[in-house]
């Protein structure tokens, strides 16, 4: 005969059970919720990784209103027409000696249509071109202070005194600003500023997405072209101009 002592241990021994399952049950809930936490944190990371793989290997995503990959709000126009109807954009790189061959027909085209053509200069300075880049951070930093078209030019002007070198010209181009009359203070402090280099890398990459693979390139109104002689030029322009 089952016994009141034996009744009490069994229910005890389905007790015990029941309980050893409840634990079972919360430990298997808890290892779900870690888990469904940790997959959740990867999904985080992974979406957080496309948007930033996204916005650094597309311009275009991150894209303000009326902004264009040719042409974007902080884009240095040489001169700006008031209607708006034709813009000449040009990749540039100050050590790229074919520029310097341009830089002269550039200027002359400024002079005839100034107030009828709007001129962008925007940076690619070559990799393999050893300067460029300081070359590119030494007129961004001027341009902090209003003086971007004055070293333009100064950089145009002295390619022969520091390109195609394989010694940094940091010196050189703090001379000319110096030269110009620039707080020395600030345009130092800029020329090391990562958002300097950040800036002209920014030029690089709608450049890229533009199909740019060499300098000078130009885009008239959006449109790619290769002119050979100042005749060429004229006559595109005007065709723009009459279009």
């Amino acid at each position: 005969m089952t016994t009141s002592e034996d009744r009490a241990r069994t229910r005890r021994a389905k007790i015990d059970s029941m309980r050893a399952d409840v634990r079972k049950q919360d430990a298997r809930r808890r290892n779900l919720k870690a888990t469904l936490a940790v997959v959740a944190a990867f999904v985080l990371v992974a979406v957080a990784f496309v948007f930033v793989d996204r916005a650094t290997r597309d311009p275009n995503a991150t894209l303000a209103a009326g902004e264009t990959q040719y042409v974007r709000a902080d884009s240095h126009r040489l001169q700006t027409a008031p209607d708006g109807k034709v813009t000449l954009v040009e990749f540039l790189d100050f050590e790229c000696e074919a520029c310097l061959a341009y830089f002269p027909l550039v200027e002359s085209l400024r002079e005839q249509y100034e107030g009828k053509v709007t001129f962008v200069a925007r940076y690619f300075p070559i990799p393999s071109h050893f300067n460029a880049e300081r070359a590119a951070r030494a007129v961004e930093a001027s341009a902090r202070q209003g003086k971007f078209d004055d070293m333009y030019k100064k950089m145009y002007e002295t390619q022969k005194q520091w390109g195609e070198k394989q010694v940094p010209a940091d010196p050189l181009f703090r001379g000319f600003a110096e030269e110009m009359g620039l707080d020395m203070a600030a345009w130092d402090k800029a020329y090391d500023d990562p958002a300097t280099l950040a800036r002209v890398k920014k030029d690089v990459a709608d450049g890229e997405a533009l199909g740019v693979g060499g300098t000078p390139t130009f885009f008239l109104n959006e449109k790619k072209i290769q002119p050979q002689s100042e005749e060429e030029f004229k006559a595109a322009i005007d065709a723009a101009l009459a279009g």
